[in-house]
């Protein structure tokens, strides 16, 4: 596979999960930084601009060989970007807006070395079924989105019960399409 030293920069679970699922062999570097982006950004790009930004705030790591890998995840619906949510409040909030629509989950990832940059972004369409009151107020008890971009992780209850359809990859979803990051490694040896 990849025979380079890979850095995820990245305290998401779920990216390191899908990572190790994949078999890739990899160290977790983690640096907080300001995830802004101009208010005239196509919601698009928004995404990969985020993971951009976040190879800029760590290719001072960048020793030898080593590769980081940088995400950011968003779900869009009409136009608006629907991000982590702040409190429980805000969570049933954006999981009504979701209820019963198709929306979509746009992952942007920026792969940096000494010999330079690829970034590049997956979209996958999510369909949901409705959510009654009740099952978002179970869903938010019992899993604490909160770190999720939409108030949702795929992979739990809410994914198995009330996703009726994905266009697109369930991985890009969790937050890392894994076969785009594949592809894009292989192009570093």
């Amino acid at each position: 596979m990849i025979n380079r030293p890979i850095i995820l920069a990245s305290k998401s679970p779920r990216r390191q999960a899908l990572l190790k699922e994949a078999g890739f062999q990899f160290e977790v570097r983690t640096r907080s930084i300001d995830e802004d982006f101009p208010a005239d950004m196509a919601v698009s790009e928004v995404a990969e601009f985020i993971a951009q930004n976040k190879a800029e705030a760590v290719k001072d790591w960048i020793k030898g060989e080593e590769i980081i890998i940088t995400a950011d995840s968003i779900v869009i619906l009409d136009n608006k970007i629907y991000g982590k949510p702040k409190d429980k409040a805000h969570a049933v909030e954006i999981l009504k807006a979701l209820s019963g629509s198709v929306h979509q989950v746009i992952t942007g990832v920026c792969i940096l070395s000494k010999e330079g940059r690829r970034s590049f972004s997956d979209v996958a369409h999510v369909h949901f079924e409705e959510l009654t009151d009740a099952e978002i107020d179970f869903y938010i008890d019992e899993y604490q989105p909160f770190d999720k971009a939409g108030s949702y992780g795929v992979q739990e209850w809410i994914g198995f019960t009330k996703v009726k359809k994905i266009e697109g990859t369930f991985a890009n979803i969790m937050g890392l399409p894994v076969h785009l990051v594949y592809k894009e490694l292989i192009k570093f040896k």
